[in-house]
């Protein structure tokens, strides 16, 4: 071999450390994304709930009182996955609050100068499932998902100031029931990549997305007499994985 030629070959394995130290910054950068453990949810939509619909019930006071528009209804949902594969399933808990002013009547059916308010906080715990895998895995930033739960939503109704009035205008109680619901997330991360890399290393948010939803919900204390606070609704919201 001649001088040239030794050199040579002695500057190609000088360079080789380098183009290992390259390959173990790639491996370190794909290990840097956090786990995923659960995710959270933020929704709004209206609740329309079904008490003129309640079996036996003379006349319409929902209508009556409330006319024939929905409370607004913000909710917020903590999810605990137990499952990530062909997509995730777990469990999640969700509470929420929602409002509705009207004009109160006096016993005559005229209108008072009181106001009536009826108040809602919607409170459930269900299991979920939502397919994740070809966002994931195929790059299809659709992902929908189902959900099954139990509900309890306590009511109160005042009127005026909310104190209690010696005509009884006061009233309250908590109705049983379940729901279904089936929706779909759009993905963010395809719209920003680098931003949601530093979401997650800088706040440990794994994926972000926006959804719609849509719930069948029987809240009638399975059936029994009572304040009717079935619904059918559609919310929209902003979900986080962590």
């Amino acid at each position: 071999m001649s001088r040239a030629s030794a050199l040579g070959f002695v500057a190609l394995l000088a360079t080789l450390p380098a183009w290992g130290q390259d390959t173990v910054v790639v491996e370190e950068e794909v290990s840097l994304r956090s786990p995923r453990t659960g995710g959270i949810q933020f929704r709004m939509g209206g609740y329309k709930p079904l008490i003129d619909e309640e079996p036996g019930l003379s006349g319409t006071p929902y209508k009556d009182y409330f006319g024939d528009e929905s409370l607004l209804t913000f909710e917020v949902e903590l999810q605990r996955y137990f499952y990530q594969g062909v997509g995730t399933a777990g469990v999640g808990f969700s509470a929420g609050y929602g409002e509705k002013y009207g004009s109160a009547k006096l016993a005559s059916g005229v209108a008072a100068a009181e106001r009536t308010a009826l108040r809602l906080i919607p409170l459930s715990f269900n299991a979920f499932y939502k397919f994740d895998y070809a966002a994931f895995e195929w790059g299809i930033p659709l992902v929908p998902y189902g959900k099954l739960g139990l509900i309890y939503t306590p009511w109160w109704i005042t009127k005026g100031t909310g104190t209690e009035t010696a005509d009884g205008g006061r009233g309250s109680g908590g109705r049983w029931g379940w729901g279904a619901t089936g929706g779909v997330a759009f993905l963010l991360d395809v719209l920003e990549p680098r931003f949601a890399r530093d979401f997650d290393s800088d706040m440990g948010v794994n994926h972000s997305y926006v959804f719609a939803e849509y719930t069948y919900a029987d809240v009638d204390n399975f059936g029994g007499p009572g304040l009717n606070l079935s619904n059918r609704r559609w919310m929209f919201g902003l979900a986080l994985d962590y």
